[in-house]
């Protein structure tokens, strides 16, 4: 921010101090407003996540990972979503929403949501300390404290912290000549009232000093610690160093220590016009993002008034943003324990999903995808058969050039190091998203490598985040045709996810589609214009258009009495636009299911409204990221999969393809194998409610989870 920004940013916070808060309501919060929130529907989600933790039939290990996964999701909230609302306000954008929204300011949505998070966060300390923790201490798991150490336990811990972790620590005292040091984003840190011993002319009655540790992040939050045979013990790296803050601070008397945590803002703010390159300007705004300014400080329960009050002057907070956690600050870092504990028996069985297996005509994936499209749906489906394609492209003479998307991948991908080989022998084209949010440092990095190889590196449309999922091979075939091959997916190339995210892929050597997909990479390169992209919808130059008109011909067919019926599944729907074409298409007569995992602002079941419509979330042990969209269409049914989520930022700020599943009998597996059992599924359903809130399926006589159905009946066709 700049001097003058910065300088209002503090008046506006003042400003805000001035008022008393208080929860407002209106009357337009109730069902007849037309548009649920998007950041309370999200914490909704997030509460679902947290059912999970707190539900004893799931593996206890997992729900130790579910629950760490609410905190890394509220991380990234408070970073994106609270951040921009605190700086809409501070910009002076505080005007009432119109009616449909509530009617409420952004300073008024933010009280209400202060209140839900409070009670979240009580939520999950609860989930730990009643739940999780007594579970744990039966299996013979425990978190000690320093007190609780045995001799041999200590002696351990002693040893770690003088080889590993004394040398990586900077004691700071506060004072004239020692500023507060900068606290970056989410680190770990522990505050400390600190007295003189001896000093000549000071008061006993003179203020504490404030000292600040901060934790390595290089090391692991949690300490295994020697125990007896199928125990398994853990202190917290901040525990351990809290026990050892006197040899730190010698000189001092320590009068109380608590550890913190300060999340900041990480929205990154990039103006076109002062762009030497998307690269640098993304490195740039990565550098500032860890100086943002704070949005929350984490406190644990224990900590004094004073270091409470010191920080939060510091930070320049209110009130509601301190967080006393009762219970490890950052939760969130208990994902560290799930790889520690070496017990499968607390951990959901392995699972590995059904490799493709070629036709008896087919000697490679290219005949194979010239005689039928391949649609795979992951995990259930191997995802090394999309691995396998891009490698065969590689290792291919036959194939003259390759042309993919990248928007997150892992460190060891095969598919990162087939373009990388590839790149010695043939054309290789690259459209890496630099602005993958937290995935922008490692992006840079990948993009470098790729360039270094001798790839060609694009990034897209700037102030466009290129995520549609695309790879184009162009291979000259044996009978000396030069076809093009494609993989048209709904989920990043990362086969680390890959394994526990549910996506679609389809392979094809679909000329049309194939076709598309080249025009799409001409867009993104050189951002060319095409009179059609059919058979694609493409964001944002005709996907909102088409969807729109997808659900308004259903409407058309439920007025002249022809089958209509529209089943969507996807990570998030919040686009007014499309939200109303549904309710006209529910009073039309469309009946409508929406399978959406997180938030959701269409309002359902309402009469008159929306009586057609019903929405479901589905939270288990896979993440249902999959888009598909079904569509009667007068008994002519057509059925769309694809990158693109229900959302203004995939409809108008993104580049995304959504593309139609063309052949007849991969249709009937999507409609037959995927969408009816997932809207069967009557064990991790939640309903919407035309409220707001979220129920459980009805308890029945025949549990089905959706889940488990799809991992048995891949393990039957793969012992088959």
């Amino acid at each position: 921010m700049s001097a003058d920004r910065n300088t209002a940013a503090v008046a506006a916070r003042s400003r805000k101090k001035a008022q008393p808060r208080k929860s407002v309501r209106t009357p337009a919060d109730a069902a007849e407003s037309r548009f649920l929130n998007r950041d309370e529907s999200w914490l909704k989600f997030n509460q679902r996540v947290l059912e999970e933790a707190e539900d004893p039939q799931n593996p206890l290990m997992e729900r130790v990972k579910f629950l760490a996964i609410t905190a890394s999701n509220l991380d990234e909230f408070f970073e994106i979503r609270i951040a921009g609302t605190l700086q809409r306000i501070e910009d002076g954008y505080n005007q009432p929403q119109p009616l449909d929204e509530g009617g409420l300011t952004p300073q008024q949505r933010l009280d209400r949501l202060s209140e839900q998070l409070a009670r979240f966060v009580n939520a999950q300390y609860v989930c730990w300390n009643e739940h999780l923790l007594p579970a744990m201490s039966a299996e013979n798991i425990r978190v000690l404290r320093w007190g609780e150490l045995s001799d041999t336990a200590r002696a351990h811990a002693l040893e770690f912290y003088s080889s590993e972790v004394d040398p990586l620590l900077t004691p700071v005292t506060i004072d004239p000549s020692h500023p507060f040091p900068r606290v970056l984003n989410k680190a770990l840190c522990l505050a400390l009232l600190l007295r003189r011993k001896r000093r000549l002319n000071i008061s006993k009655t003179a203020p504490a000093s404030l000292g600040v540790v901060t934790i390595p992040r290089a090391l692991p939050r949690l300490i295994a610690l020697p125990g007896d045979e199928g125990r398994t013990d853990f202190i917290m790296l901040h525990e351990l160093i809290e026990s050892q803050v006197e040899r730190m601070f010698r000189g001092y008397e320590v009068l109380s220590c608590a550890p913190f945590r300060v999340t900041r803002n990480s929205n990154l703010y990039m103006q076109e016009e002062e762009s030497r390159s998307v690269l640098e300007s993304v490195r740039t705004e990565l550098h500032n993002r860890r100086k943002g300014d704070a949005v929350r400080l984490e406190i644990e329960s224990f900590a004094t008034d004073e270091i409470v009050e010191r920080l939060r002057v510091n930070f320049e907070l209110d009130p509601w943003q301190v967080f006393k956690t009762n219970g490890p600050v950052n939760l969130s870092r208990l994902m560290n324990m799930y790889s520690e504990v070496k017990r499968p028996a607390l951990q959901y069985p392995p699972f590995s999903g059904t490799e493709l297996k070629l036709g008896k005509k087919s000697k490679d994936i290219f005949d194979e995808l010239r005689a039928r499209d391949v649609m795979l749906h992951h995990p259930f489906d191997s995802y090394k058969t999309v691995e396998g394609f891009i490698e065969a492209g590689a290792d291919d003479p036959n194939v003259i050039s390759m042309k993919q998307t990248l928007y997150r991948t892992s460190k060891d991908s095969p598919i990162f190091r087939a373009l990388i080989e590839a790149a010695q022998s043939k054309d290789v084209t690259v459209v890496v998203e630099l602005m993958a949010r937290f995935d922008e440092d490692s992006n840079i990095r990948w993009a470098r490598e790729l360039e270094d190889a001798g790839v060609g590196v694009f990034h897209g449309i700037f102030g466009l985040k290129t995520h549609c999922k695309l790879a184009l091979l162009v291979r000259r075939d044996p009978d000396g045709i030069v076809r093009r091959y494609a993989h048209l997916g709904t989920g990043n190339y990362n086969p680390v996810t890959a394994r526990f995210y549910t996506d679609i892929s389809l392979l094809t050597a679909n000329h049309d589609l194939t076709l598309g997909v080249q025009k799409v990479f001409n867009y993104l390169t050189a951002e060319t214009d095409s009179e059609s992209y059919d058979p694609l919808l493409v964001a944002p130059l005709t996907l909102a258009d088409r969807l729109v008109g997808l659900i308004d011909r259903e409407a058309e067919h439920a007025r002249a009495g022809r089958p209509a019926t529209i089943v969507a599944k996807m990570n998030g729907l919040l686009d007014r636009r499309t939200i109303e074409a549904l309710y006209t298409a529910s009073q039309a007569g469309v009946q409508i299911d929406l399978i959406v995992r997180g938030m959701c602002s269409l309002r359902p079941g309402v009469k008159g409204l929306s009586e057609r419509i019903r929405v479901r979330s589905i939270v288990g042990r896979f993440l249902e990221h999959s888009r598909i969209f079904s569509f009667a269409n007068g008994g002519n049914e057509e059925i769309y999969c694809g990158s693109a989520d229900w959302m203004p930022r995939n409809l108008v700020e993104r580049c995304e393809v959504v593309f139609p599943i063309t052949q007849a009998e991969t249709r009937k597996r999507v409609r037959d194998e995927i969408l009816k059992p997932y809207l069967k599924d009557n064990v991790k359903t939640r309903l919407l409610q035309p409220d707001g809130e979220y129920i459980k399926a009805p308890e029945v006589d025949a549990p089905f989870n959706v889940q488990e159905f799809l991992m048995k009946k891949a393990m039957d066709i793969d012992t088959k």
